[in-house]
């Protein structure tokens, strides 16, 4: 999977543009500045990067070297301070109950990993800390402007609630979304997101 993405990031400047995700852009207002925050799959660093411009202690994880390569570039560009790790989340050594909010945005999953990784991501917050996640539908197989091709990657608001026990919704919805990022994800869209707080 890694050489897939590798492959990806290595044809195109930015696949998914430089500015973050516009639903992670409208929940920043939940943190404080200084907060630890763990960005998974954050490919080439445009959500980790913000973040951090934001004057947040950010750690991203994602497993294409080239993506790493240039998410680190783009926040020396910006002149902020990342922490970039290059890995697959099913080896990597999560910190537990450090983060006081992780990030997951358009990271889809082959169904028997993905509760391993969303246990783990709930795990890596701190009692009260929160999660914030932006998925592709499965009724984005109607759509033409990103996502996995397939049903059983694709997440529904009842599996969100299902596979992560830990964490206590605030907000939870699905809907349709005009995608603006970066030629990776261009026009209608459909959408799972949410923001919720680990429990204990």
């Amino acid at each position: 999977m890694s050489e897939f993405w590798n492959e990806k990031y290595g044809q195109i400047d930015f696949l998914y543009g430089t500015h973050p995700n516009e639903f992670l852009l409208s929940q920043i207002y939940r943190l404080t500045s200084g907060d630890r925050v763990l960005v998974l799959g954050d490919g080439e660093g445009r959500n980790g990067v913000w973040l951090a411009e934001q004057g947040f202690d950010v750690t991203t994880v994602d497993y294409s070297a080239i993506g790493c390569t240039k998410a680190r570039q783009l926040a020396d560009e910006r002149g902020v301070s990342l922490a970039v790790h290059c890995a697959d989340l099913s080896e990597w050594d999560w910190e537990e109950g450090g983060f006081d909010a992780v990030v997951l945005i358009y990271l889809h999953f082959e169904p028997s990993s993905r509760r391993e990784v969303y246990r783990r991501a709930a795990a890596a917050l701190r009692p009260g800390g929160l999660l914030v996640i932006e998925l592709f539908h499965p009724h984005q197989l109607a759509y033409q402007s990103g996502g996995p091709k397939r049903v059983d990657m694709l997440v529904r608001a009842s599996d969100l609630s299902q596979e992560l026990t830990d964490i206590e919704w605030l907000l939870l919805a699905e809907g349709k979304v005009l995608l603006d990022e970066g030629p990776g994800h261009q026009g209608p869209g459909f959408v799972t997101h949410g923001v919720g707080r680990r429990a204990n």
